[in-house]
């Protein structure tokens, strides 16, 4: 029995939101919630009664990595990691993500401000490895493409955790996730560490830009806009990727087409066990777009976890991309699974 259902590495920060679906610059009440890519993938098993665990790195002494650590632990999600000195008002911080909602034809605006952030120095060696995947046990590590770019120090640590998870016996989620403004400077560098972690992976998720990008790929001819020719696109790339990657059990992403802020059609692609599977994209109403595509590895996660068919995994995953989006926080808390499948079905009719 693993104690840990999923496990990640992530550099922890706080997220400030204008109330009200207000414009971050004409708002003077904000919401604050602690946030990561990585932790926001947990939150479904987590929130389902699976216990998970962040590996992570914290501001001792700080405020703010109090508040993390607090909200870390109301979401079921456990943690370790070093509480390191600040260094002065100039040295280590948590970062912030400054976003707000959007609302009709004003689409929501990020701003990351993330100087001095203490993830960007982790490293394996912060954590007894052989305990947490060898004694303890983890069912799935994920990784994001996020974390894995952030620096120098923390390429490094994702590429020693997944090897290291990989030879307990733990599956590998890869989300890719590409910024550029990451991999500027650092492209030789990043493609050679992405492909590393992608031969491990049992699990590879992201666009179709993703992988071209990330791993090199050329890609397919490029068809329309409309989302037919989309799946057909990713379809072509993921047989250029299984040649590449034939370790890989499934190849997963998210379909979105904006109409406004406040409404998207969403839908999924899924590759697993030699088949193929699709959530054809249909409206949904959006409070808050920032965590759908977490939302949706969550539950596809979740389901691998529960050892469902893959068309349950991508049900599952494409109705939790749904519940982030329809929520302020950045990430899908479900009540329990018949939730998530109403949601699924379109049933949202009240449950007393």
């Amino acid at each position: 029995m693993k104690k840990y259902a999923i496990a990640s590495v992530t550099s922890m920060g706080l997220r400030i939101t204008p109330q009200d679906r207000m414009a971050v610059q004409n708002s003077n009440l904000f919401y604050l919630q602690a946030t990561s890519a990585e932790s926001n993938v947990l939150n479904v098993a987590s929130s389902l009664g699976s216990e998970c665990l962040v590996l992570t790195k914290f501001v001792e002494g700080s405020p703010m990595a109090d508040l993390i650590k607090r909200q870390l632990r109301a979401r079921n999600i456990r943690f370790e990691g070093k509480d390191v000195p600040q260094g002065g008002p100039w040295g280590y911080r948590h970062q912030f993500n400054i976003a707000d909602s959007g609302f009709g034809l004003r689409a929501p605006r990020v701003w990351n401000d993330r100087a001095g952030e203490i993830g960007r120095t982790l490293s394996a060696d912060d954590f007894d490895l052989d305990r947490i995947f060898g004694e303890e046990g983890v069912g799935i590590f994920h990784l994001s493409g996020l974390i894995a770019a952030m620096s120098e120090e923390t390429t490094k640590c994702c590429l020693e955790i997944a090897k290291k998870a990989k030879q307990y016996g733990t599956l590998v989620s890869f989300d890719l996730n590409y910024r550029a403004t990451f991999w500027k400077g650092r492209e030789e560098e990043l493609s050679k560490t992405f492909h590393e972690i992608a031969s491990v992976a049992d699990i590879l998720v992201g666009n179709e830009e993703d992988f071209q990008l990330c791993l090199g790929f050329p890609g397919p001819e490029a068809g329309g806009k409309e989302l037919s020719s989309k799946i057909e696109r990713f379809q072509a790339m993921i047989d250029q990727v299984r040649e590449k990657y034939p370790q890989a059990r499934a190849y997963a992403t998210t379909l979105r087409q904006v109409v406004s802020a406040n409404e998207h059609l969403w839908g999924a692609i899924l590759w697993a066990d030699g088949a193929w599977y699709i959530e054809e994209p249909r409206p949904i109403q959006v409070m808050d777009r920032i965590g759908g595509g977490d939302g949706f590895s969550g539950g596809l996660l979740y389901g691998v976890l529960k050892d469902w068919t893959p068309d349950k995994w991508l049900q599952f995953g494409w109705a939790t991309g749904v519940l982030a989006a329809s929520s302020l926080n950045d990430y899908a808390e479900p009540a329990d699974e018949k939730q998530v499948w109403d949601i699924y079905k379109g049933n949202a009719r009240v449950q007393r």
